[in-house]
C-alpha cells in the first residue's frame, strides 16, 4: 500500500484553511500531518477536507495555541497521545492505519529566544518534552512507525543557513541537537529526509521577519520525517515543497513531503 505523507507547521489551520486546500487540491497527499493548528478540535474547518477525500481526522487541539492533527484519505483510527513534560500542550497524536504503520505527529516547544533552561523557562520545556520522548522510546523501542512534525531543531550544519552564526541561536544550539539525536538513536529512527536528500543545505523554516523570504534564504530545516527500521527503507521521494512558503499570507514553514511503499 503506497501512500505519500506531507506534514506542515501551519501556524493557525483556521486563518489558513484556504492554503491547505489549495495544497490538498494540487499535491494530493494521501496523509497531511498539520501543526500549530490554533484551535480547539471542534473548530477544525473540516467540512472542506472532506469534500476532497480527506475523511478521517484524529487531532489534539487547544485555543489560539500548539494544537496537531492528522488528515487522511485512508482509513486510520487513534492511537493514542501523549502529554510529554507534562506541559498540558497539544503537541502530539498518534494515528494508526489498516496495515499497521502508526504515524506519531509532534509539534515541539519552540524553546523561547535564550537557550539557557535556569533564565529561559521555555527552553528546560524544550530539552525535557525531547528527554521524555527518549526516555519513551527506550521504554517502548517503536516498531512500524512514522514520526513526524515541527521539531523545531535543525541538527545537521546544512540544515541551516549558517552553522556559525546560528550555534547560540535556538533551534540549532549543541545541547539541542544532542538531545534530538538522544531521542532519535533511542527509537533508532531513520531521517528519511536526509537518506533521500543526504547533501547539500536544506530549510523548511524561513522568518517572517525576513523582507524578501526567498532572496535572503537565511532558512533551517525544522521540520521532520522519520521511520523505524523496519520499514525506513520503504520511504523514498523525499522533497520540501518550498514554493508554498511564497504564497499568499503563508505560513513561515513550507510542508515536506515523502512517500512509503508499505
Amino acid at each position: 500500500m503506497p501512500f505519500t505523507l506531507a506534514t506542515w507547521n501551519i501556524n493557525s489551520v483556521r486563518l489558513r484553511e484556504e492554503l491547505v486546500l489549495k495544497l490538498l487540491r494540487e499535491e494530493a497527499p494521501d496523509v497531511l500531518c498539520l501543526q500549530e493548528c490554533k484551535s480547539p478540535v471542534e473548530k477544525i474547518p473540516t467540512e472542506g477536507f472532506h469534500a476532497l477525500g480527506y475523511t478521517h481526522m484524529v487531532a489534539r487541539g487547544q485555543k489560539g495555541y500548539n494544537g496537531v492533527a492528522i488528515l487522511s484519505k485512508m482509513p486510520m483510527e487513534e492511537a493514542g497521545s501523549e502529554d510529554y513534560a507534562s506541559l498540558g500542550h497539544a503537541r502530539h497524536i498518534a494515528g494508526r492505519f489498516e496495515n499497521g504503520v502508526t504515524i506519531h505527529n509532534h509539534y515541539v516547544p519552540a524553546g523561547g529566544d535564550v537557550p539557557d533552561r535556569d533564565v529561559n523557562e521555555k527552553f528546560g520545556q524544550k530539552l525535557d518534552y525531547l528527554t521524555e520522548l527518549r526516555d519513551a522510546f527506550h521504554a517502548e523501542n517503536p516498531k512500524k512507525s512514522i514520526l513526524v512534525g515541527d521539531l523545531n531543531i535543525a541538527p545537521r550544519e546544512d540544515d541551516v543557513w549558517s552553522h556559525k552564526q546560528l550555534l547560540k541561536v535556538v533551534s540549532h544550539t549543541p545541547i539541542e541537537v544532542e538531545h534530538l539525536a538522544e531521542a532519535q538513536d533511542a527509537g533508532k529512527w531513520t531521517d528519511i529526509t536526509r537518506k533521500d536528500i543526504p547533501d547539500g543545505k536544506l530549510y523548511s523554516w524561513w522568518s517572517y521577519r525576513a523582507r524578501d523570504w526567498d532572496a535572503a534564504d537565511k532558512g533551517r530545516r525544522l521540520d521532520h520525517i522519520w521511520a523505524t527500521p523496519d520499514i525506513a527503507n520503504a520511504g523514498h521521494s523525499s522533497r520540501v515543497l518550498r514554493e508554498v512558503r511564497g504564497w499568499e499570507k503563508p505560513s513561515d514553514h513550507a510542508p515536506v513531503f515523502a512517500t512509503f511503499d508499505l
